[in-house]
């Protein structure tokens, strides 16, 4: 009995460790997504310098074409969504096609400023991953 104890106080700290984990890395990529997503709409953040041709002009055709404010919209949403802990299954979903094309964009186009995008996507991948439960009945076949 005692061992059987023990056991049962060594999987609930042990959980509640993984919670307490999971908070962090939500609210660390929530406040991550609200600054850089209120950065599109007010511009606080300096402007990032070096990018190639290709890179400039591609950004430049998404932002003509008004993608960066449906980005910005998804971030700021989703950032929210991670800090309050509201609808957060839902948004690491849409947040996952953002993150990914964030760090394509960086890979193809502009190698050097791919440190935060990756930050993004693992950070995004950990959410996933600590939503899992809720996504038994999405993936049950």
């Amino acid at each position: 009995m005692k061992y059987l104890l023990s056991f049962s106080l060594l999987t609930n700290t042990h959980v509640i460790m993984n919670s307490k984990v999971f908070m962090v890395v939500r609210i660390i990529l929530g406040l991550f997504l609200l600054v850089f997503g209120l950065n599109k709409f007010l511009n606080f953040l300096p402007a990032p310098e070096g990018m190639s041709e290709a890179a400039g002009a591609y950004f430049g055709a998404l932002m003509s074409a008004k993608v960066i404010t449906l980005v910005a919209i998804v971030e700021v949403l989703t950032g929210l969504a991670f800090i309050l802990n509201k609808y957060g299954a839902l948004m690491a979903i849409i947040l996952m096609s953002v993150s990914v094309n964030i760090v394509l964009f960086h890979a193809t186009l502009n190698p050097e400023g791919i440190g935060p995008g990756l930050v993004v996507l693992i950070l995004n991948i950990l959410v996933l991953y600590g939503y899992k439960d809720t996504y038994k009945d999405l993936l049950a076949g």
